[in-house]
């Protein structure tokens, strides 16, 4: 039976480094329970488990050409899964924002308030135009799920029907997307 699911992985993985989205959804679907469970036991939150699950997936995914199918790919992935967990309980002592916080205060960057005035609403039009711009020269499934996601405010499984992606995945390219995102803003700062 081992022999047979670590044939069937690295099928999977083959078609993975190609790009299919589908071997991408079908490891991820495979090892979702195993790998939030894990995580779950480190960091004993319901809420961060979940969080920690779909970062340890963008982080296979991102760095999928590295593994060595000499191991288990289970071994692999709780390997990130477990050094995931222990960057996070690292960044949590020291107070870092999470990424969801800066992706949250992104979103707020967005809108505009009702109490505003003319000068904050132009210099708030400029940087959603930078923004967009900066969004728009993303990847496209980055640019699409970003948009979708913050721009027009589509629920998980909204996105997930409309490009026809299952929620689990959409999950991980978002989380991606976003700190693709973060990176480019932070190394364009001056514009802001």
């Amino acid at each position: 039976m081992e022999i047979k699911s670590h044939t069937v992985d690295l099928q999977l993985l083959e078609e993975a480094k190609k790009g299919e989205q589908k071997a991408f959804t079908a490891l991820m679907e495979k090892y979702r329970k195993s790998v939030y469970h894990l995580i779950l036991k480190i960091v004993k939150s319901p809420e961060d488990a979940e969080d920690l699950m779909i970062e340890t997936f963008a982080k296979a995914f991102d760095k999928i050409d590295q593994y060595s199918s000499d191991f288990a790919f289970s071994t692999w992935l709780y390997r990130i899964a477990s050094n995931t967990c222990i960057d996070f309980l690292r960044r949590k002592s020291i107070d870092k924002v999470s990424l969801d916080n800066e992706a949250d205060i992104l979103q707020d960057n967005l809108r505009f308030t009702a109490d505003s005035n003319p000068e904050a609403d132009m210099i708030r039009a400029q940087r959603i135009r930078r923004l967009q711009e900066e969004v728009q020269a993303m990847d496209v499934i980055f640019s699409r799920v970003l948009t979708l996601r913050y721009l027009k405010e589509y629920s998980y499984e909204e996105i997930s029907e409309e490009l026809h992606i299952p929620v689990p995945t959409i999950k991980v390219q978002l989380h991606r997307a976003r700190k693709l995102l973060l990176q480019r803003l932070s190394e364009n700062r001056e514009k802001w």
